[in-house]
Parts: structure tokens; C-alpha cells; sequence
């Protein structure tokens, strides 16, 4: 009898967000993330679809890091009854219910906002699932370490293996019948600020690979110089510099570079504060895992202590009336929520502040709108005229650029059976296919959303 594999393609298929990828065998039916969709309008409907597989059917769900658009849609799958082992490193898990209750709270709070309000389409307007929902999520969360195999039945291990980005990220490893199949996760940087370089795999034969900056490099820009120069122009405008910032990873490297460009008197002590009950949450991540991070507890204490932690949203009403020039990064990084939102409502029409964006932005985010120049942006269903300067650092991106994700895959000894381009936008995959082709000879597929692909195991 002939062994397959059969492979979804549930997301981050065509366009980067809303990782899942749900490979079925005839011993274990595996989910590689589960993640929620972000950006444009008509893919944020996607998340209200029941998914068009037999959820009850998946065995366990393996998770390559802890980011909204790899576990946001965590809670709907165990609403659509799921009742498996959702599986990661200790970080990972972490930062999955962080990410989660934080998500939950604030669809909660913006229902609530909209029904008060009444700027919803939807009569009433419902969070897309509660903080109930998200406790019962993680009550099936499993902690596995990393780099070593792991058995899921008799023909099925899996490994986890460090992957840079954020805290507690990895690839992931699946040997089904001895066929190897890696699902690249998210793949961090090399000479990262806070983070190791990521390990890279050694064997893929089917090889499932992350794109999104597959036709780009990151600019040689001196970041220091560039905030020093960002930072020296807020205080003589007396302004205000408002930084959205994703809350794991980008928010800790930034608090990491501002008190060093302290320390290296390259800006004065100019008051920072940092507004993001997530990414404080965060912070305490990398205090209770520091194996997977190069700060050290005494450089850590002393980059919190230079920081002003902003801990209620009183104190976020205080901030904003702070009279003093002033730096504040709040969540979200691509302006879809978060505090960040309040910030910009009041201060985004003011011609002293400045916004920075400093990550990826995806299609349809008011961060994109930003970027490219939008002469307003809506916010809790009113718009701001945009007489704010707009700034942006693509070099602080946590994702690999082109060369660093044929870097990674250059360490891969055979060749592979397939390389599946995921989590990437359409220009992004074409130009890494055609790259992949010309450099390696690989033979490259461009799976579109909801593919099935059935490989010979």
C-alpha cells in the first residue's frame, strides 16, 4: 500500500499572514500554527469561516512560534472542536497566551466599543472570541524542548530548532516515514540585538519556506545614527515621537537600543515611555527564559529601569498631556490596535509629532496607509487628517531579507522534492522562486490558498 502525505495549505498561502498548514498521514493528522489572518478586509472575513477540514479530526498542532498570525486562530479551532495537544517550547507557549489574552481583551473591549458607539456594520458586533475561549485553549498547551526529536507515533517524530526572530521561535523538523519535512516558521536575522543567529536545517525534502521579504534587502542603514538624528528633531520641535511597535521582540530591541544610545551619550535623557501591557508581559518573558536571549539579567534590570513602564490607561492619558518632548512606543506595530491607536488619535494631526514604523507593515493596515502616504487614516470610526511626519527603519525588520533565507537554506545537504514559497506577497514569491531556480535548480511551487498537495511518503 502506497504511504502519502496530504497537504492544506490554510493560510500564509499567496499572502504572509494566517500561518496553518494541516498535513494529513494515515498514523497522525499534524497542524504546523494556527494563526489569524491580518491586513486586508477580505482576508480578515477568512477568519470568521469555519475551516474547510474535519477539525476534530487534527491530532496535535505544533506551533513554530508564539505571534498573533501563527496562534491567533487558537481559540476558534478549539471552538470548532478541536481537542488535541497544542505543542511548543516553553517561550513559545508563553508568548501564545499573552498574545492571546491580550487579543481576546481587546476584541472584547472594541465589541463593545462599536455597540456602544454604534460605527459597526454588524448589529451587535461580536469579538471573534473571548478571554474564555482563550482559557480553554491553553489548558491544552504542551511545553517540548528544543533540538531534540520527538516521537508522535510509530513513522512520526518531530524537532523544534532555534530560529531567531522572537524569544522562543524555531522551525520545525517533521520526519514522516522518513521523509523530511521543514516548515521554516518565521526566520530570524543573523547579528541580531538581542537574539542568536537561527540554526539551519540539514536535510529537507520537502522544504516549506517563509518569503516575506523573498525579493528585498534590508537597507545598509546605521539604525543608532538614524534614531539619534529622528530623536534630535523631536526635541528641538518639542514634539512628541510615537513608535508602533510590535510588543514581542521589537518592542524589548528598541527599549534595548534607546538606553544604549543613552549610555553611548548619542541622545540625552530624553523621558521614554513604553505603553504595552503586552509587551510588559513580554518583558517578563525574557527575565523567566534567559537561555534564549544574550541579555543579561544585569543589562536587562538596567534597561527596565531606564524606561517609564506605563501601567494603566490613566497613565496613557497622562503621557499623551505631557507637556515634555517625549518618545512613546506603544502596540500594535502595524496600527491595528492597541494603545497606540489612542496615541495617534490625539496626536496624529499635530505637525510636531513624528511616527516611526520600524517593521513590517501588511496590506490594508493603517501602518501600510502610512507608509504610502495616506493624506488621513481612520481611527475608532472617524478619520484624522495625517499632519504628523512620517518615518520609517526597514533594517530593524525581525524577518531574514533574501540573502539571509538562501543563507539558511544553503546549509541543506540534499535536494529537496519540493520547496513550498509561504508567507509571502505575490511579488515577494515570485522574485524568491525565480531566485531559488537560478541559484539552487530547486524545483519551487507557489501554493495558493486552500491547495492540497498530495507528496508520496
Amino acid at each position: 500500500m502506497e504511504n502519502f502525505a496530504r497537504i492544506n495549505f490554510l493560510g500564509a498561502s499567496g499572502v504572509v499572514t494566517g500561518s496553518k498548514f494541516f498535513i494529513e498521514t494515515s498514523e497522525q493528522n499534524i497542524m504546523i500554527d494556527c494563526g489569524m489572518f491580518q491586513g486586508l478586509k477580505a482576508l480578515r472575513e477568512l477568519n470568521w469561516e469555519n475551516l474547510p477540514i474535519h477539525v476534530a479530526s487534527i491530532d496535535v498542532v505544533l506551533l513554530t512560534h508564539g505571534h498573533l498570525d501563527h496562534v491567533g486562530y487558537l481559540p476558534r479551532l478549539v471552538k470548532q472542536g478541536f481537542q488535541g495537544k497544542i505543542i511548543g517550547t516553553a517561550p513559545t507557549l508563553a508568548i501564545a497566551e499573552i498574545i492571546l489574552k491580550d487579543s481576546a481583551k481587546i476584541q472584547e473591549e472594541e465589541a463593545k466599543k462599536a455597540n456602544k458607539e454604534h460605527y459597526s456594520k454588524h448589529q451587535p458586533a461580536l469579538p471573534f472570541y473571548t478571554v474564555e475561549d482563550v482559557e480553554k485553549t491553553i489548558a491544552l498547551f504542551q511545553v517540548e524542548i528544543d533540538s531534540k526529536w520527538i516521537s508522535l507515533s510509530e513513522h512520526i517524530l518531530y524537532r523544534f530548532q532555534y530560529n531567531g526572530h522572537i524569544i522562543g521561535a524555531t522551525f520545525i523538523e517533521l520526519d514522516i516515514n522518513g521523509k523530511r519535512f521543514v516548515f521554516s516558521g518565521d526566520i530570524g536575522r543573523r547579528d541580531d540585538y538581542l537574539l542568536n543567529d537561527p540554526k539551519t536545517p540539514q536535510w529537507a525534502d520537502f522544504l516549506f519556506i517563509e518569503s516575506t521579504y523573498g525579493n528585498k534587502l534590508h537597507p545598509e542603514e546605521d539604525v543608532e545614527d538614524m534614531l539619534s538624528t529622528i530623536i534630535t528633531d523631536t526635541l528641538y520641535k518639542k514634539g512628541t515621537l510615537v513608535i508602533p511597535s510590535f510588543a514581542v521582540e521589537r518592542l524589548q530591541t528598541l527599549m534595548y537600543i534607546l538606553w544604549q544610545l543613552y549610555k553611548k551619550n548619542k541622545i540625552p535623557n530624553i523621558p521614554i515611555f513604553v505603553d504595552s501591557p503586552m509587551g510588559n508581559n513580554v518583558l517578563d518573558v525574557f527575565k523567566r527564559f534567559p537561555k534564549w536571549h544574550k541579555l543579561s539579567p544585569e543589562a536587562y534590570n538596567m534597561m527596565c529601569d531606564h524606561i517609564n513602564i506605563v501601567q494603566t490607561y490613566k497613565e496613557t492619558w497622562d503621557t499623551i498631556d505631557d507637556p515634555r518632548a517625549k518618545i512613546v512606543i506603544a502596540g500594535s506595530g502595524m496600527v491595528t490596535g492597541g494603545r497606540v491607536l489612542t496615541y495617534l488619535q490625539q496626536l496624529i494631526d499635530v505637525p510636531t509629532t513624528t511616527v516611526l514604523l520600524v517593521g513590517y507593515q501588511a496590506e490594508g493596515t493603517r501602518g501600510r496607509q502610512l507608509l504610502e502616504g495616506a493624506h488621513e487614516i481612520r481611527l475608532f470610526g472617524k478619520y484624522y487628517p495625517v499632519k504628523a511626519t512620517i518615518k520609517s527603519i526597514e533594517s530593524l525588520s525581525a524577518h531574514a531579507d533574501q540573502d539571509d533565507l538562501l543563507n539558511w537554506m544553503s546549509h541543506i545537504k540534499n535536494i529537496p522534492e519540493n520547496v513550498y514559497l509561504i508567507h509571502g506577497e505575490p511579488t515577494a514569491l515570485d522574485a524568491f522562486r525565480v531566485k531559488i531556480e537560478t541559484v539552487y535548480q530547486w524545483h519551487v511551487t507557489i501554493p495558493k490558498l486552500t491547495d492540497v498537495d498530495k507528496v508520496i511518503i
